[in-house]
């Protein structure tokens, strides 16, 4: 009986493990990637469930400080100024949509604030730093993820399918998806299906934007005067930056580069299979009606308009 017990949890972590070397292989995609994951998921369990959320959490940090040796900071800081307005106005639109909205259908204010901040700013990343300033439940910030990282892997997919259809540039779609699409991970996979300088440009834009956690948690910390939490400052963004510089004035950093790079895109593709990992079917129960409902709206808005506010100002 043992025996036949360990040999099903060994077979469930033999198959895991050849999905995780699956998506090793150039012809799959992150959005593959994601789909795989969430089906071994479903299918055969995850033997590293408990330590999902710091894999995910390594492997994207890995991967953005990577891609930033392929980047020129004299690239980014243009793509920054294009992105600063658009980014400062529709963060507190948002917010304060959310914060409404959350109202409206009576929605918890914590979890109604959770999901506003992570649609706002970035994902996982936002929701886990203001979490701890408002004293935040398990439940609340699983039900706040799971909203966030459902969305996240709609728009992986059906991002390219739209930007394709009303004929987006490059710099239009890697905006818009900085912009519109929640955690930094499905940003850079959605960006890169679409084209090499669409993830540059994306990458850039969402790590300024991700910046907005700290303002937006001293806020947090002042207005809701609850909780000892300190504030998660982003510091692999620092690094981000470094390799940036590294690569714009270091032309005998460019070899390594090249090496650098594509293990940071396929470090990304390994990101999304765990995403997709995680999505089990506890995480999913959790996620109710109303918050789900509250995600959509604000992905809504912000999807709608940032895209009409690109397709008339940005070339």
């Amino acid at each position: 009986m043992e025996k036949g017990i360990l040999y099903k949890v060994s077979a469930k972590k033999i198959l895991f493990i050849v999905g995780i070397l699956v998506c090793c292989f150039p012809i799959v995609s992150p959005p593959i990637a994601l789909i795989l994951g969430f089906i071994l998921t479903q299918t055969v369990g995850h033997p590293l469930e408990e330590m999902n959320h710091r894999i995910v959490k390594i492997l994207l940090q890995c991967s953005v400080v990577g891609l930033g040796f392929g980047m020129s900071i004299f690239e980014a800081v243009k793509a920054g100024k294009e992105g600063f307005v658009f980014t400062v106005c529709s963060i507190f639109i948002t917010l304060l949509l959310g914060l409404l909205l959350g109202k409206l259908l009576k929605i918890k204010k914590i979890t109604t604030f959770l999901i506003s901040a992570g649609t706002a700013i970035c994902g996982g990343s936002a929701i886990a730093a203001v979490a701890p300033l408002v004293e935040a439940k398990e439940s609340e910030m699983s039900v706040s993820l799971g909203t966030v990282f459902l969305l996240n892997s709609v728009a992986l997919f059906v991002f390219p399918l739209i930007g394709h259809l009303f004929h987006l540039s490059q710099n239009q779609f890697g905006l818009w998806a900085a912009i519109a699409i929640h955690d930094t991970s499905s940003v850079v996979g959605a960006a890169s299906k679409y084209g090499l300088s669409a993830m540059h440009i994306a990458t850039t834009v969402k790590l300024e934007r991700a910046l907005w956690i700290i303002p937006v948690s001293l806020l947090t910390a002042f207005f809701y005067r609850k909780g000892k939490g300190k504030i998660k400052l982003p510091y692999f963004i620092l690094l981000f930056v470094v390799a940036m510089l590294l690569n714009t004035f270091l032309p005998f950093i460019h070899p390594v580069g090249k090496i650098i790079v594509p293990l940071a895109e396929k470090s990304l593709t390994l990101t999304l299979f765990f995403i997709g990992a995680g999505l089990t079917s506890k995480a999913l129960k959790q996620v109710g009606a109303k918050p789900l409902l509250l995600g959509i709206l604000l992905w809504i808005f912000i999807s709608v308009s940032s895209l009409l506010v690109i397709l008339h100002v940005v070339l």
